[in-house]
């Protein structure tokens, strides 16, 4: 209390001070970017902005410190997990490295070749029948540029036909969907065969699948190549209907891959290359070799029953006489007193008697 007393005046000078600063930075303002702001604020933001970040600072240090040296306990588990899938799929890619390896040496073998595209002609799309029951288009591209009879047509997403009849200038091409085409195809998935059709109504039907077979919406549909028109591996459509149908056969609905009622631009295959896998770096190729990969070897017989067979060497006729002859004992030997004595003399004829 007498310290109050005694420096009254200054203390209530010091207020009086800082009421008027205070008074003084709530009514001056100052110009910012972002327009006039109150001194005051100005002064209360850059005094606890400081305070504010080292707060900050050494929360996040905190954590950083807690996650990354600390709570460490399912980092470990993650990491061994992690580490037990990665050495899981080194073995499946080998797995996979060596199938290939030896699907390209069979393929070798066999002299497996396969249709590759090697040359197209482009053509533009000038007509169509005009009728629902013919599917036929009719091209700018004729036999001058190279175009014959029985091409493939295709587009970059899919197969459209084949060449029909070609004229000087002009081609006219059956689409896939006429109810008197055909083309040979592949279920992806199964690996399946049959022919896709087109039906009377404009439809892609793939024919000659048994009922029992396992063929699901979204099957990708591919050219087989067994027509000989169509390189394998092309795409016809999808999957997008099966049915059971008559004669024990699936009726199978497929979507075309090529938009084919909006044609104005075609691709036709005048020239098929035949490709033999690449056989490099397989090493020398040999039938025994992959045979014996797949054929199960001749056991071997333990070390205890080799013994007890008997040997390869026995005589055949030793073997082949009656039990009886080869149990009976044979002949004791005569001593040599016997055999060296001589034989006894001829008894003389009496007399008056001839011999006989």
């Amino acid at each position: 209390m007498n310290l109050f007393s005694r420096h009254k005046n200054t203390v209530v000078l010091t207020v009086l001070l800082l009421s008027q600063l205070l008074a003084l930075a709530v009514q001056v303002k100052r110009q910012t970017a972002v327009g006039p702001v109150r001194l005051i604020r100005l002064l209360a933001i850059n005094g606890l902005a400081p305070f504010e970040r080292m707060l900050i600072y050494s929360g996040e240090s905190t954590r950083a410190v807690w996650s990354d040296y600390i709570d460490l306990r399912n980092v470990r588990r993650e990491n061994l997990r992690l580490q037990a899938e990665a050495g899981q799929m080194r073995l499946e890619r080998a797995r996979e490295q060596e199938d290939a390896r030896q699907a390209r040496r069979i393929q070798a073998l066999l002299e497996f070749k396969q249709q590759w595209i090697d040359t197209t002609v482009a053509a533009q799309v000038i007509g169509t029948s005009g009728t629902e029951t013919a599917r036929l288009l009719y091209l700018d591209k004729g036999s001058r540029d190279g175009i014959k009879v029985d091409l493939a047509v295709i587009t970059p997403d899919g197969v459209v036909g084949k060449v029909l009849s070609v004229y000087g200038e002009t081609a006219q091409v059956l689409m896939m969907n006429d109810p008197t085409s055909g083309v040979g195809a592949t279920l992806v998935n199964s690996r399946l065969q049959g022919i896709v059709k087109g039906t009377s109504t404009g439809q892609l039907q793939l024919n000659y699948i048994m009922g029992d077979e396992p063929v699901q919406p979204g099957d990708r549909v591919v050219t087989s190549g067994g027509d000989r028109v169509f390189p394998k591996g092309l795409p016809i459509g999808t999957v997008v209907n099966v049915s059971m149908g008559r004669n024990l056969f699936l009726d199978i609905t497929v979507k075309p891959a090529a938009d084919l009622d909006r044609l104005e631009e075609v691709l036709v295959i005048t020239a098929q290359k035949a490709r033999a896998p690449d056989a490099a770096g397989l090493g020398p190729i040999r039938a025994s070799d992959i045979l014996a990969e797949h054929l199960p070897g001749v056991p071997q017989a333990p070390p205890g029953q080799a013994a007890q067979q008997p040997p390869p060497s026995a005589p055949k006729a030793a073997q082949a006489l009656p039990a009886a002859e080869r149990q009976r004992p044979a002949a004791p030997a005569l001593p040599a007193a016997e055999r060296q004595r001589p034989a006894a003399p001829a008894k003389p004829a009496p007399e008056g008697t001839h011999p006989q």
